[in-house]
């Protein structure tokens, strides 16, 4: 959707922007957007307009990890949920809805309401505060170079689940505790690191 904006409001797109924006928050992919990609309009536009697009398309359809509403709902009876996302609040809120997995996250954060989005690991601190949890003794999931990064950060042990479009770098994914082909093993790999 940003590459599509980008290319549209009369911006220049660059193969590796979706890369370097992976993770950021929505205050920082914007600015990144009008300042290096050169779209012209204000950071708070783009930000709006994009994020309007996205709810647009998964209110036609979630893209959701083969498995993952089935995954949530295991691990959801066996340990508390939290999310630590660098969506934007409305769209977290809209795909936790439409997907019916909203009561089954005890925390929800999205990185526009810390100061920095991943790689950094204030939305991982933030998630393991509101959860009442030490971030050490938590397990993230992420399927991105910046979120294993940030989740590493924090101190918490990572189960990367590379997506095949955009699979994470091999130096985040070495830095991961366990790496899994899907989520149908992601009960057992949490298992074995608890």
């Amino acid at each position: 959707m940003r590459e599509e904006f980008t290319r549209e409001a009369g911006g220049r797109w660059h193969e590796g922007a979706q890369g370097e924006m992976m993770g950021m928050s929505s205050r920082e992919w914007s600015r990144y957007m009008h300042e290096r990609l050169q779209v012209p309009l204000e950071p708070e536009e783009i930000s709006s307009r994009v994020a309007a697009r996205i709810e647009e398309r998964y209110r036609d359809q979630v893209p959701l990890l083969p498995g993952a509403v089935d995954a949530v709902r295991s691990l959801a009876a066996r340990w508390p949920l939290g999310l630590a996302s660098s969506a934007n609040r409305p769209l977290i809120d809209l795909v936790l809805e439409l997907t019916r997995m909203a009561p089954l996250f005890q925390a929800t954060v999205s990185s526009e309401e810390v100061e920095r989005g991943k790689p950094a690991p204030d939305v991982y601190l933030e998630a393991a505060r509101r959860l009442g949890v030490e971030p050490r003794a938590c397990a993230a999931v992420e399927d991105s170079t910046n979120g294993i990064l940030a989740a590493r950060r924090a101190g918490m042990r990572v189960v990367g689940v590379p997506r095949p479009d955009f699979p994470p770098s091999d130096e985040a994914a070495a830095s991961a505790s366990a790496v899994i082909a899907s989520l149908g093993e992601l009960e057992g790999a949490l298992g074995a690191l608890a």
